[in-house]
């Protein structure tokens, strides 16, 4: 286990990535190619429905910076600058989209081992400054994360969180939507050799006194072949099966079907990831 308590974002992101990465109703098509003088270039295009969406990712490595420079087919352009441990465990990030002008942002993170820190403030007249904390250890934490629009002199977020952990079990409840969501996660580690999980998340709304529950499970076939599953207490029931056919390249088929209305089609989504 690494040494302290990471970032806010990392309470519950292993349940999460259980429950929902892999998972999509869509094609999707990614190939990525690399030079010798750390230079990256990923180009990526999604079908969805009847629409078509691309994007070609640049990025370059020297030293401690790293650069990342992004255009997608709707003439948008994404760059950020990382500079990683000016200082020892400090990261400082510079990103900004064109054509959109309050999109520029400078976000610090440092992380300790009983503390983690990541605040940001947009590049504008009126920014939105966000502030997250956590502490503790890699065995319990608490934090919370928060937003301040500075033109409406309002909270644009307010949430808190907690962590608990041991070697193959990982435990989370977090505080959202200014405290009108509770949210449970469970991430399980049953058996290692064949990377079998199983996770689960509870949702909880006050406002609607409405719950939401997603059970899901992850297992190995062979050391290429991974399934996973999820079904959720309003009757949906996913899977995925994904395939390393060579080092970093992965074949993914994905599926979902609504078990109590039968007659609606099932959705299936594809996804091939090329690295050389």
């Amino acid at each position: 286990m690494i040494k302290g308590p990471g970032l806010y974002s990392d309470i519950g992101k292993k349940a999460r990535d259980l429950l929902y990465k892999d998972y999509q109703a869509d094609h999707k098509f990614t190939i990525s190619t690399f030079s010798p003088t750390g230079v990256a270039i990923t180009s990526s295009g999604i079908k969805t429905g009847e629409l078509f969406l691309a994007d070609i990712d640049t990025q370059l490595k020297r030293n401690n910076i790293t650069t990342n420079i992004t255009v997608d087919t709707v003439s948008n352009l994404f760059a950020a600058i990382t500079v990683d441990e000016p200082v020892p465990g400090l990261k400082a990030i510079v990103s900004f989209k064109v054509p959109d002008q309050r999109s520029g942002k400078v976000e610090l993170q440092y992380l300790h081992d009983y503390a983690g820190i990541c605040a940001s403030v947009g590049m504008a007249a009126n920014p939105i400054v966000n502030f997250s904390g956590v502490v503790g250890t890699n065995i319990s934490s608490v934090g919370a994360d928060v937003s301040f629009d500075t033109k409406t002199g309002n909270f644009i977020k307010c949430n808190a969180g907690l962590s608990f952990a041991n070697d193959d079990l990982i435990a989370s409840l977090t505080l959202n939507d200014k405290g009108d969501t509770l949210n449970a996660s469970y991430y399980h580690i049953v058996k290692p050799l064949t990377n079998t999980l199983v996770g689960a998340e509870v949702n909880h709304s006050f406002s609607t006194n409405e719950n939401t529950i997603l059970v899901g499970t992850q297992h190995s076939l062979d050391p290429l072949t991974t399934v996973k599953a999820r079904v959720n207490n309003f009757g949906k029931a996913s899977a995925v099966i994904q395939h390393e056919w060579r080092p970093m390249s992965f074949f993914t088929v994905s599926g979902e079907v609504d078990t109590k209305d039968v007659d609606k089609s099932a959705k299936f989504g594809l996804a091939l990831a090329l690295k050389p």
